[in-house]
């Protein structure tokens, strides 16, 4: 390691030490590194693919061509909000770390179960997304493969577990892998792009594009248009770029591993959300124009799929396919990591139940059983979705609702805390200066905006108490979120509130630890 870059190591320990962590995790992360987990967790070869039937079914071509623009600035101004505070305070505990220093312990302790939640949710609506993919390519290349919900279930778990091994024991080249991810989303976009205006024999027009109206979902008649479809029904589309555009917070939860963090991580959030808007819009737009068949794609629940087999031969379907399907699977392979640093630092602050054995290092620094935990947690998440019912995955998208509302709301908590401390905060090297007052409040309203739409029934019959309501048709989004809630406020009035005071300082106790005739 030469001088300058020991030295940015040596700065960087001292200043998590002013914060009150011992350097533990290897700090060997690039700001490339730090960026490319981000980008890979945001990952526009999964959101893009497994949830354009979402956007599709709920106001059609305008909520992909003009929402994901739209909302995309939104999320960006959340993430230039999150990179101020990466900045002031770059550990691994990040949001949760920032609500309960900027605020109370309460604070940390509702942001940090928000947060975990929301990344044991993310990373199980990634992976069976890649299972589902990947469920498609083997139907369509390998003899016998019937390519059924059950077959899509038991990938899930193979790709879990794969992603569990890759992190646990290839812990030294995790960040490499990282950079990798980066460079196949790129080039990977690029290639689908290309095909998808070379091949097909006719594309749709750019009125049809940013014009066109669906309305599929069965409220109001299906009636594309009306006040019930621009305040309701479109709104339900946004979860495509919602849902694609998030898990940025793992620039802070590997930030005690990255070499310069505090400016390095604070840029590379904020960078991973911009880049990622572009190069999804384009992907968005390129396969809208190569519709072939609309209503045979509504039919089919807005499965992009089905787009692509009407557009493409079967040998350029595959192509794209398993383009999307290893993106997906670099992504899951991301959300673990950004996961596991989540509950290693929650944890190490004594939250969550067993932190001792979360908090345990291999001697490569890797949080083993934080890994195996939530790897677990989310395959029971996803145990909803071996229930298929009339052909619309709700389970999967109520998973995706559940890890949008989680990890939105724990972003609320420390923008409203940083709002309300004023300058009383100290920023970092990087700052929005004065311009945080109006993004924190544009931030702050538009999570609460999309918090209130993704508990909202999608289909008519997942509306309790109505005719037709059937419970494999619920979102149940607000049921888990809600008993989480709940849940979590019982345990803070009645046990935590007593014994959780917020970030430990492990300096001091590293040094309390250290015997009298060694310290010096």
């Amino acid at each position: 390691m030469t001088e300058p870059a020991q030295s940015t190591v040596d700065a960087d320990s001292a200043r998590l030490a002013e914060l009150g962590y011992k350097q533990e995790l290897h700090r060997g992360w690039s700001g490339f590194s730090n960026f490319a987990i981000s980008f890979s967790i945001i990952s526009i070869l999964a959101g893009c693919f497994t949830t354009f039937g979402q956007a599709w079914m709920n106001g059609g071509p305008i909520a992909i061509s003009w929402g994901w623009p739209i909302i995309s600035a939104f999320i960006l101004i959340i993430g230039l909000c999150l990179s101020e505070l990466v900045s002031a305070y770059p550990t691994a505990g990040g949001i949760y770390w920032w609500a309960a220093t900027l605020g109370k312990p309460v604070h940390g302790w509702f942001t940090g179960w928000f947060n975990l939640i929301g990344l044991v949710a993310v990373t199980a609506s990634v992976d069976y997304g890649c299972a589902t993919f990947l469920n498609l390519v083997l139907a369509n290349t390998v003899d016998g493969w019937a390519g059924t919900f059950h077959q899509a279930f038991l990938l899930f778990v193979g790709i879990m577990v794969l992603h569990a091994l890759i992190n646990i024991f290839g812990a030294r080249i995790i960040n490499r892998l990282q950079d990798v991810s980066v460079w196949w989303h790129v080039f990977g976009a690029v290639v689908i792009v290309a095909i998808l205006v070379a091949v097909p024999s006719k594309h749709q027009s750019a009125s049809f594009v940013f014009t066109e109206t669906v309305n599929a979902n069965g409220f109001f008649g299906n009636n594309a248009s009306g006040l019930g479809f621009w305040l309701y029904v479109l709104p339900l589309g946004g979860l495509l770029t919602q849902y694609t555009i998030t898990g940025f917070d793992a620039c802070a939860h590997v930030a005690e591993e990255t070499k310069g963090a505090a400016v390095t991580a604070a840029k590379a959030l904020w960078r991973s959300i911009f880049y990622s808007a572009v190069g999804g819009w384009i992907l968005l737009l390129a396969f809208l124009f190569a519709v072939q068949d609309p209503d045979k794609l509504t039919a089919n629940y807005g499965f992009v799929g089905t787009l692509l087999q009407g557009a493409l031969s079967a040998g350029y379907f595959k192509i794209v396919i398993i383009i999307s399907t290893v993106g997906q699977f670099f992504c899951g392979m991301s959300c673990v990591t950004s996961m596991s640093r989540m509950t290693y630092a929650f944890s190490r602050d004594g939250a969550v139940p067993g932190w001792r054995l979360w908090t345990r290092l291999d001697r490569n620094g890797t949080p083993v059983w934080a890994v195996l935990a939530g790897c677990v947690a989310g395959m029971l998440l996803t145990l909803p979705a071996l229930y298929q019912k009339n052909g619309a995955p709700i389970a999967f998208y109520a998973v995706v609702s559940v890890a949008v509302i989680g990890l939105y709301l724990a972003f609320l908590i420390p923008i409203v805390l940083r709002l309300r401390a004023g300058d009383r905060f100290v920023p970092g090297p990087w700052s929005l200066g004065r311009r945080y007052k109006v993004l924190g409040w544009i931030a702050a309203i538009e999570i609460i905006v999309i918090s209130i739409y993704f508990v909202l029934p999608t289909v008519p019959a997942g509306v309790p108490f109505s005719d037709g309501f059937d419970w494999a048709a619920v979102n149940y989004a607000p049921i888990a979120v809600g008993s989480v809630i709940v849940l979590i406020g019982l345990w803070w009035v009645l046990s935590a509130r007593k014994w959780f005071t917020g970030p430990r300082r492990t300096v001091e106790e590293a040094a309390a630890a250290v015997p009298a005739d060694t310290a010096a």
